[in-house]
């Protein structure tokens, strides 16, 4: 019996059960194939490592390989980065400039708050446009 039709136009599968529901919602899935349960279980599950699915020269699911990020993508991963690092330095400076504000800093923590401060200002300088080639700025050690 056959459970599962196969778009190549959609790289996916269609429970043959729910057919009359995609054929409502989805613009054109006549390109649907009867496929075999077991090239559905093997391709509806986990990829290999590396790998994602995609249409085979013969219009059947295959693995192939994950492709590299593009740049652009890898700018966006990197500005993520950049964020993340900027809140721990904002956090840091926050509460030691709070000291430092009361007059209740020790010498420890005014130290420590001019370092997180020139970090901050280094981190903000840095080009994510520019990834692969980051040379991020070392946080200050913990005090």
């Amino acid at each position: 019996m056959i459970n599962y039709k196969w778009s190549a136009r959609y790289n996916a599968f269609f429970p043959v059960s729910l057919l009359s529901s995609y054929e409502a919602n989805w613009q054109d899935i006549s390109d649907l194939i009867d496929i075999d349960d077991a090239v559905e279980s093997e391709f509806n599950g986990e990829p290999p490592l590396g790998k994602t699915r995609v249409v085979g020269s013969d219009g059947l699911p295959a693995w192939g390989d994950i492709p590299a990020p593009t740049q652009e993508e890898l700018a966006v991963v990197a500005e993520q980065q950049k964020t993340y690092l900027r809140s721990t330095a904002d956090s840091e400076i926050a509460w030691r400039q709070d000291a430092v504000d009361t007059g209740m800093a020790t010498d420890a923590e005014t130290t420590a708050l001019a370092e997180w401060k020139t970090y901050r200002v280094l981190l903000m300088r840095v080009d994510t446009s520019t990834v692969p080639y980051i040379n991020w700025p070392q946080p200050p050690a913990s005090n």
